[in-house]
């Protein structure tokens, strides 16, 4: 970037490399796990083994012999002051919510829950010792089927509730009755989604430092903020007593969206032993215990016109809790009732979900929280809808969604799009992808009976992200507010601090945000250092979620960011002897309206203000500046997604030939970033449509514990992708950013699965279970309605598979 006798280059839209990456990429910073204070103490904890069962006793004494061994406890041991992890989201006044302690005492609801721990002088020696602890356990039934758990006269996961439903959430629009009746076409299909494990580079890993009456807990977290607060209504402890740092965190996902028993175990343990506590959970450990993603099953109906408009949609989802309600599970899958009419107009929508407890590990956020799940509900009865009628599946969706002129535009389920251009993004992205000249390929190779079928799938999407507003979100009982908050200080050498709320674990925070102040303030890049993820420097926020970072967080630093030049502006206007409304600020330098003389820059206004020799009367010495965002509405990026697979019919072996998506995420602060975002999503939604899943026997084990057995695809097992955008700014916010953390995972799975089933089509396949494995595909092909002598045509062509009802 090079300056101009005007000012710093302009920085917003440049695809500047993230100055964060050199220590990121080489490990040279501070990770949880690289921090060992003098006299640090390691924890290990003992887990379940067992799905359901009650804790008849718990001996420890033998582990305490232990060489190295310091401490050594049971969850008994703590039943008085380890309290409850919070749950800050109660979406019903009925609901059910057991309480969840961090350590259990009397009963054990799933595989790895924690028993007892361990504190010795290292983590070796801790997690020798804890072989030696011994368990009387009274097994009781697991509970892993949610239709079965829902059943009469089910096994129970919380004796005490009589159920193990947790709540039934319902929400209406339009007649949905009179949508369906006499309707030309009738869909229902039944659809999971299943369990997936967010797999952040980082292990989770607490260490908490005790000094005297007040504890430092240094956490691989998303939200330190919402962490300080929780831990001190959980345990008891001053909340001013308690500082929370996340340094540089190695990913999330939503993982680390979360109040772990861990972090609250090494809180109460640094504070019993008067020592820094440490624990990093090992891979398999993770598996285990870090929450879920997902797990959902869904009944869905659409009826629609003869000519493909829709009229209505019904959904019914079941949605698994696990065996507690964590930070934010319940209202994970109800963020998706606001998404399953996708880009599209209806008459009526009718969306009911129960979330259910289970003998497994707790679900809660994970990347998309809700959108993905309901995006790719919508996308797959689409293509459903555009077989059973012979219209190709742009076209259906050109007949029913909603048009660039009709923003903003209020949809059936309740929100307000504030802008959008479905019709650009999905016109590049077809020029992209050669849509035509593949479609005529697909039909040579299904001429042909070629083994290998080529499919194209289609996704059409937007999401509400920016998670906020606080109304909104206190409408639907939430716990928190929606809002951001940020600082600017300028120092006296003109150089710029900047302190935001939202906590950075990989999204390049710091390189964003100093190009908006950059920007916003006339300085150079380098003059900006930003800061973050510690509450005893940044006092206030609410962290990093939900693609709210830059359109709620960017949004708060924009806004402090002018509170600064406005003060200047008073300072300014003193040493120039003019009146405010005659300054121009332009390229970090005020000047007076017409007169030809040098003006002052922003920094020689910093030094004057700091040395306070001659300000006006009144006029406090600083031009530091801080803000809180509210914004009023969500943002909804959006884009076109396009698949083409090729699938070997005889051996179910599915292979991604060409990947297209064009997002349209509003204005754009760094496209390099941005791209890094797109190409992350996407990797985790196509690993969702073709690799991963968390397995559970009957028993209630998980079976994937080991990246051996649960499949992450690698960047070899991944296309080459072609990305780009359009560009419709939001109208919620002054910048016109929208976000884009989210969108590639959101778009994908459906992509993806809707090519494969088109591939699959003439055989008479309608579904593919995801992930759609070679041996899921094989099973499709040669399932008792598909005798193994199928060939292309022999379920009637496209179009015949639809299953109108």
């Amino acid at each position: 970037m090079t300056a101009t006798a005007e000012g710093p280059a302009q920085e917003m839209g440049s695809p500047r490399k993230r100055s964060e990456d050199a220590r990121l990429i080489t490990g040279r910073t501070r990770w949880t796990d690289n921090m060992a204070p003098a006299g640090t103490l390691y924890v290990a904890f003992l887990r379940s083994p067992h799905a359901h069962a009650r804790i008849a006793g718990v001996d420890v004494e033998a582990a305490r012999s232990r060489p190295g061994v310091v401490a050594v406890f049971s969850g008994a041991d703590f039943a008085d002051e380890q309290g409850a992890l919070p749950c800050a989201w109660v979406v019903t006044e009925d609901m059910k919510h057991p309480d969840h302690p961090p350590m259990a005492v009397d009963e054990v609801r799933y595989v790895g829950e924690p028993v007892a721990c361990v504190v010795a002088r290292d983590r070796y020696a801790a997690f020798d010792a804890l072989e030696e602890i011994d368990v009387d356990y009274e097994p009781l039934p697991a509970v892993v089927d949610m239709e079965a758990a829902v059943a009469d006269g089910a096994d129970l996961v919380h004796e005490g509730l009589g159920t193990n439903t947790s709540y039934t959430w319902v929400f209406e629009n339009g007649d949905l009755d009179a949508a369906m009746r006499d309707a030309p076409v009738v869909l229902e299909r039944r659809y999971v989604q299943q369990r997936l494990i967010p797999t952040a580079m980082e292990p989770r890993s607490v260490l908490c430092v005790p000094e005297g009456d007040e504890f430092t807990l240094y956490s691989a977290t998303q939200i330190p903020h919402i962490l300080r607060l929780m831990l001190a209504t959980v345990t008891g402890i001053p909340e001013h007593r308690i500082r929370v740092v996340a340094p540089d965190v190695g990913g999330g996902f939503g993982s680390k969206l979360q109040v772990y028993g861990e972090e609250v175990i090494a809180l109460l343990l640094a504070r019993r032993l008067g020592r820094p506590v440490k624990w990093t959970e090992s891979r398999s450990e993770g598996n285990m215990t870090v929450h879920h993603g997902r797990d959902q099953i869904q009944r869905l109906t659409l009826a629609a016109e003869q000519d493909g408009r829709i009229r209505g949609l019904k959904v019914e989802l079941l949605a698994d809790m696990g065996a507690y309600l964590m930070l934010v599970t319940p209202g994970i899958p109800l963020l998706g009732a606001f998404m399953f009419n996708g880009i599209y107009k209806m008459d009526a929508y009718s969306f009911t979900c129960s979330g259910v407890f289970t003998t497994k590990t707790p679900t809660d956020a994970y990347r998309g929280a809700g959108r993905p799940e309901a995006t790719f509900a919508i996308e797959r009865l689409m293509d459903e809808l555009a077989a059973e009628l012979g219209i190709d599946p742009i076209e259906v969706r050109r007949r029913n969604w909603i048009a660039h002129e009709e923003f903003p535009y209020d949809t059936i389920a309740g929100l307000t799009y504030d802008s959008g251009n479905y019709e650009a993004a999905t016109d590049k992205a077809l020029e992209l992808f050669e849509y035509d000249k593949l479609r005529a390929e697909q039909a040579d190779r299904r001429e042909r009976r070629d083994p290998v079928q080529l499919g194209i799938g289609v996704s059409t999407f937007t999401e509400m992200c920016g998670l906020a507003p606080s109304r909104v979100l206190g409408s639907l009982s939430y716990g928190a507010g929606g809002w951001e908050h940020a600082s600017v200080r300028v120092l006296p050498s003109g150089k710029v601090e900047v302190v935001t709320g939202s906590s950075a674990h990989g999204q390049g925070h710091e390189t964003a945000w100093a190009q908006i102040t950059a920007d916003r303030l006339g300085v150079p890049f380098e003059d900006v250092k930003v800061l973050h993820g510690d509450t005893a420097v940044s006092h206030k926020g609410m962290d990093t979620y939900g693609s709210r970072s830059l359109a709620v967080g960017g949004m708060a630093l924009y806004s402090a960011c002018d509170k600064v030049v406005n003060k200047a502006r008073k300072v300014a206007a003193h040493l120039l002897e003019a009146s405010e409304e005659d300054l121009e600020f332009a390229g970090g330098r005020f000047s007076v309206r017409g007169v030809q003389q040098e003006g002052r820059t922003l920094q020689e206004v910093a030094l004057a203000a700091f040395a306070a020799h001659d300000l006006p009367d009144g006029i406090e010495p600083s031009l530091d500046s801080d803000a809180t965002f509210d914004p009023d509405n969500f943002s909804f990026p959006h884009g076109t997604h396009l698949c083409a697979t090729e699938v070997d019919t005889e051996t179910g072996m599915v292979k991604i030939r060409k990947y297209v998506a064009v997002d349209d995420v509003g204005k754009v602060v760094n496209p390099l970033i941005v791209e890094g975002q797109v190409h992350g999503g996407l990797a985790q939604g196509i690993a969702q449509a073709l690799y991963e899943e968390a397995v559970y026997d009957a028993d209630g084990n998980l079976t994937t514990t080991t990246m051996a057995d649960y499949l992450i695809p690698s960047a070899a097992d991944l296309p080459s992708f072609t990305t780009d955008r359009t560009e419709t700014p939001a109208t919620s916010n002054p910048m016109g950013v929208k976000g884009v953390g989210e969108a590639g995972t959101i778009a994908s799975t459906p992509a993806v699965v809707n090519a494969i089933v088109d591939a699959l089509r003439p055989y008479g396949v309608d579904d593919v279970p995801m992930p759609c494995t070679p041996e899921r595909v094989w099973r499709a092909l040669r399932s008792e309605s598909q005798p193994d002598t199928a060939e292309p045509g022999a379920g009637g062509g496209l179009g015949s598979a639809g299953g109108a009802q």
